[in-house]
């Protein structure tokens, strides 16, 4: 009886043992599993914060998208309001050169008056103003204004026969249209 009691003793020992560690791996298994769930909303949290430094990089990168763009407006729209104002100057030149160029052939001053006037039309083109183009082509209400409208069998229909007042273009906009008259 005694040999049964120690082996009682024994395997109630091993038993108890095999039953610490079943509840260490339960425990274990526990640990891990809050470990895992923890890893998790970590991930969620890292895709989270990628998510929103991806967007908000490309509201950056659309901001000085915009903001290069707008600049570029600002100084295409300073350009074109400077040259309107210029231009005045410029057509009275032109018509200052061109009433006395006939009588004055060789008079210097009218031939400095000239030379300024072509400065003045070479500093135009290189801030990318361009004249419109008028006698001989067909009207375009877009950068023409039509003045007047003649009878002129020398011309087609809608043809510019007259150029009263050159129009200028800049960059694909109208600084000012020329004044011209119609063929009819």
């Amino acid at each position: 009886m005694e040999e049964n009691k120690n082996d009682f003793a024994e395997k109630t020992e091993d038993l108890n043992e095999q039953l610490e560690n079943i509840n260490e791996c339960t425990e274990s298994e526990q640990e891990v599993d809050i470990v895992n769930d923890e890893l998790k909303a970590a991930e969620d949290k890292a895709k989270e914060y990628l998510d929103k430094y991806q967007r908000l990089m490309a509201e950056f990168y659309n901001f000085r998208e915009r903001t290069t763009k707008e600049k570029a407006s600002m100084y295409n729209d300073g350009v074109r309001d400077t040259v309107e104002k210029i231009l005045p100057i410029v057509d009275n030149i032109e018509r200052a050169v061109s009433a006395q160029k006939e009588k004055l052939e060789d008079d210097s001053f009218i031939k400095g008056v000239d030379m300024i006037l072509k400065q003045f039309k070479e500093i135009l083109n290189s801030m990318g103003v361009e004249e419109i183009p008028a006698v001989g082509e067909k009207f375009n209400p877009n950068i023409h204004s039509a003045v007047s409208h003649i009878e002129d069998s020398n011309f087609e229909e809608n043809t510019i026969c007259v150029e009263m007042l050159k129009g200028y273009i800049h960059k694909g906009k109208v600084i000012r249209h020329s004044m011209v008259q119609v063929a009819n």
